[in-house]
Formats: C-alpha cells, structure tokens, sequence
C-alpha cells in the first residue's frame, strides 16, 4: 500500500519534540508514515491498527512504538465507533541520538533499533509508565525532555511484542498515495460486503492484474488475503462478544461459505471458530470473577 508522508505540527519547529491529546469521534483511516519515532497511548477507543504488514485489533491500553519511515494508521470499527482518545508522542533521531552517549540511556539505542519493526507493549507491562505518557503533553521546558528520556528509559527494560515482518519493505510513491488511501479506505468501511478485484481495480484506473502486483508489492500480501484478515477480525469480535451460531458469523463477516470461513479462520488463527469462542469465553468468566 502506497503511504502519505505525513508532515507533523508546524509548531514543532519551536520544539525538541511534540506530544499531545487527541480527543476524536473515530479515527479515519490514514496510511501514512513519517522520518519521526512516534509513541501511541490509545486511552479510549477501539478499532483496527496497521502497522507495516501486521493488521490487529487495538483496544484502551494499547500502546505502540513506531520507528521512522514504517507506514501505519489506526482506525475505528464503524460498527463500534466512538469518542476517541488518546497521546501521541513524537521525536526525530537528530533529537535523540544526542543522548545516546551517556552510560544512563545505554538502553535507548537497543529499544529504537527495535521499533523499525514497531513495538507493541502489554498493559500489564507499562502502568508505571502510562501517568508519565498522560501527563507529558502539560510539561513544558527541561521537565518535558527528562519526562520523556524517563518514559523510554522504563520502556526499553520491557519485553515488547514487534508487530511487521522483517521481510515488509515499504513502497512509497507520490503519485499513488491518494488512490491506494481510497481503496483502504474503502474497504475498511465496506469489507463485510462482496468485493471484487475488478472493482477495486477500477476505481483506480488500473487493470486487474496490475491492480494485484500493485497491492502484493506495497503490502507484502496479496488483495484477497489482506480482505480475509479483515474478515476474520471481525469474525473474532462477534465470536468474543455473541453466541451466534458459526455459519451467521461467517456470513456477518462477509465470508459467502461457511467451509471457506472455517479454512480461512484455522490458517489465520491456528484453530477453529468454535475453539476461539470457547477460549475466548474462559478468559473473560475469569476477568468478571
């Protein structure tokens, strides 16, 4: 998929680094990267996050790590959609390499090398560390830069979770980064509906076949998986949160044959729907004990 550059807050031009609050009725989806790290606290919300070629589910408590130039977006279920909340903390390698000399940030250097891949941290990992990324974006002057060197300092002694493959490399390219924007877009809004190749195709303008190199190029999957990854996502939420039966999930997935569903959903998750309902049921009669 071909990524925006995003160019950050004009107004970091008068700072080291940035942090700040969004606070949005659903986050958009947005392919985008950018030369920063970034740093992502989702404090409310829920959805769908991409990173590289890694596509999951993110809830409240997600936080993320992502190394410069990898391409990513978060994006809310339209099923699910609500207020949106969260931190958002970015800074250039210019910026903190400059630390990277001192004995005391001898970790920093190892934590950034890793998030080229991005970084997913679990929550029961970083609660000493989640008042210190809500409360970053009030601090101003040396409070806000030691603030931030304390953040990374406790995440780089954390066992983190990397979410793209190490064979995704990125493809970017000005002249397609609107369409390929419209077509996710457009699929994120609409996968549980049939979807078709020729459609995508052309909607920009390209035949089928140059359409499928295109997206097997950019994605590091093929148009057909990454619409299954979708589905079976979804699928997972309904199994998680109802007990319709299998062959309505599949079909609420957009799966037209349950036979199908059911290959797609073992290849994806390494086990059966009726498994994964299961499983997923245990763990949440644990929780509400």
């Amino acid at each position: 998929m071909k990524p925006l550059l995003e160019n950050l807050h004009p107004e970091q031009a008068q700072q080291s680094f940035i942090a700040y609050k969004l606070h949005l009725p659903l986050f958009e989806f947005k392919w985008h990267y950018h030369p920063e790290y970034e740093l992502t606290w989702i404090i409310k919300g829920s959805g769908k996050r991409m990173v590289g070629d890694n596509y999951e589910d993110f809830t409240a408590g997600d936080l993320v790590l992502i190394g410069p130039s990898l391409p990513h977006t978060w994006a809310s279920d339209h099923q699910t959609a609500g207020m949106l909340s969260s931190v958002v903390i970015q800074f250039s390698e210019k910026f903190i390499a400059d630390f990277y000399k001192y004995p005391e940030c001898a970790g920093l250097e190892k934590l950034l090398a890793r998030s080229s891949r991005g970084l997913k941290f679990s929550l029961d990992q970083i609660t000493e560390v989640t008042p210190l990324i809500t409360t970053l974006p009030e601090k101003n002057g040396l409070q806000k830069i030691f603030q931030l060197l304390q953040i990374l300092t406790i995440l780089a002694e954390k066992k983190a979770q990397p979410l793209a493959s190490t064979y995704f490399q990125p493809v970017k390219h000005k002249a397609y980064e609107g369409r390929i924007n419209s077509v996710c877009g457009y699929l994120q809004a609409h996968f549980t509906e049939k979807i078709t190749v020729s459609k995508m195709a052309a909607s920009i303008h390209l035949s089928n076949s140059a359409f499928c190199k295109f997206f097997k190029v950019a994605m590091g999957k093929t148009f057909s998986d990454y619409v299954n990854e979708l589905r079976v996502a979804h699928a997972c939420q309904i199994l998680t949160e109802t007990d319709k039966p299998i062959a309505e999930v599949a079909l609420r997935a957009g799966f037209e044959s349950l036979t199908y569903f059911n290959r797609v959903f073992l290849a994806k998750k390494k086990m059966r729907p009726t498994d994964f309902r299961k499983i997923n049921a245990e763990r949440y009669s644990v929780f509400a004990e």
